[in-house]
């Protein structure tokens, strides 16, 4: 008769040994997606073959274009006669590509990490006595451009859900990387049309009003705000040198450390919006794009062969995730995991490794990382799991 401790451990191998049974599949999915690269909220290739890939696994119930057109929802259930005692733990996976470079954030890999911790969980779940848990895989669109969980988040996509997992490549393994909280906003002048050289002064010059916002942010941003980021081009500028632009737009990401960093920097950054509207009579406006387990991920991860990144050597990531905004609706882990690659992601060189076959074995094993943390949040209270909500 084997004690707990030999019982978990047996369940630990019996998923190990289901992901790799698995692995063929996995790979050519992931290889899939990562072949035909698409777009934030564009992703229609890659949710078809997701959806496929579920309803070929026996058990699932599959709901395609689940509240955004491109996202879906994966459930299996088992035990639990009544909803509220069963523990839904999620896994989420992402899809979207980079413009022109692809995959160069491995997304791929994370709809494939999503896709084979599910399975893997659902293996031991299967076989235990009707443990009250169900499994959800939710596919969530548009990380990289417009904060696709954020529509979810609205739309109630998370509801019911008591934790959520996703990894996300990196050159290295880590609990977690520091994100920065993130502001997207798209800043449109309207002017007036003229000729330039006939008669400039029947104009009001759009193009002037965007030089100034972008000037004068530049002088606020280096002056004051040392530890904020921010981004930003011109993406409309006018459409001929003889004509008085009547329309101009900028596309500005403002990052910093903390949320309330965040709301200083939008405060002189909205001022130094409307000021060049005042200074050039130009109208503006403004459209902003929203955007405990880690202990015990580790523990299984360094089971694995996972060597994890000190805290103090982690990366200096300037990056931003929507997945921030799901833990503050659901407790949640986001994990980092190297892949075969030193390369840095956002790069050309980055894509080729996302699609490398060496990064097969170390997307695997994170998988199997995360499935095996699963069954530990179902033996939590649930009161304990809320109360690390919006930690990330």
């Amino acid at each position: 008769m084997c004690d707990g401790s030999e019982l978990l451990e047996g369940l630990k191998q019996r998923l190990s040994c289901r992901i790799d049974e698995e692995k063929t599949k996995l790979h050519s999915l992931s290889k899939d997606i990562w072949s035909h690269p698409e777009l934030a909220y564009e992703e229609r290739k890659a949710h078809d073959r997701l959806v496929e890939f579920f309803r070929l696994e026996e058990g699932w119930n599959v709901d395609s274009h689940f509240k955004l057109e491109t996202a879906f929802r994966a459930t299996w259930g088992a035990g639990g006669s009544e909803q509220r005692d069963v523990v839904n733990v999620g896994f989420l996976c992402e899809y979207d590509a980079l413009p022109g470079i692809g995959h160069a954030c491995g997304h791929n890999l994370i709809a494939e990490v999503g896709a084979a911790a599910a399975l893997g969980l659902k293996a031991v779940l299967e076989n235990t006595n009707n443990l009250p848990v169900r499994v959800t895989v939710l596919g969530t669109p548009a990380e990289e451009d417009g904060g696709g969980k954020i529509d979810m988040i609205r739309e109630g996509a998370f509801e019911g859900l008591d934790v959520v997992f996703m990894a996300h490549p990196s050159k290295e393994d880590a609990i977690y990387l520091p994100c920065l909280a993130n502001h997207d906003v798209t800043i449109k002048y309207h002017g007036k049309a003229s000729h330039a050289s006939a008669y400039p002064w029947e104009g009001i010059n759009a193009l002037d009003a965007a030089v100034l916002c972008y000037n004068n942010l530049s002088v606020v941003h280096g002056e004051q705000l040392i530890s904020s980021i921010l981004m930003c081009i011109i993406k409309h500028g006018g459409m001929k040198p003889n004509i008085i632009p009547a329309y101009t737009e900028l596309e500005y990401y403002l990052r910093t450390p903390s949320r309330s960093e965040l709301s200083v920097l939008k405060v002189k950054a909205e001022k130094c919006f409307r000021s060049a509207a005042v200074a050039t009579g130009c109208e503006v406006s403004q459209h902003n794009v929203v955007m405990f387990t880690g202990t015990l991920y580790m523990r299984n991860g360094k089971t694995l062969g996972m060597d994890f990144t000190d805290e103090n050597l982690l990366s200096n990531e300037s990056g931003s995730t929507d997945f921030g905004n799901v833990t503050f609706v659901v407790p949640g882990i986001h994990p980092y995991f190297y892949i075969g690659s030193n390369v840095l992601n956002h790069t050309e060189e980055y894509t080729v490794a996302a699609g490398d076959e060496r990064a097969q074995f170390f997307t695997l094993r994170t998988a199997k990382a995360l499935a095996m943390t699963g069954p530990g949040c179902a033996a939590v209270p649930r009161a304990a799991a809320e109360s690390e909500a919006g930690v990330h």
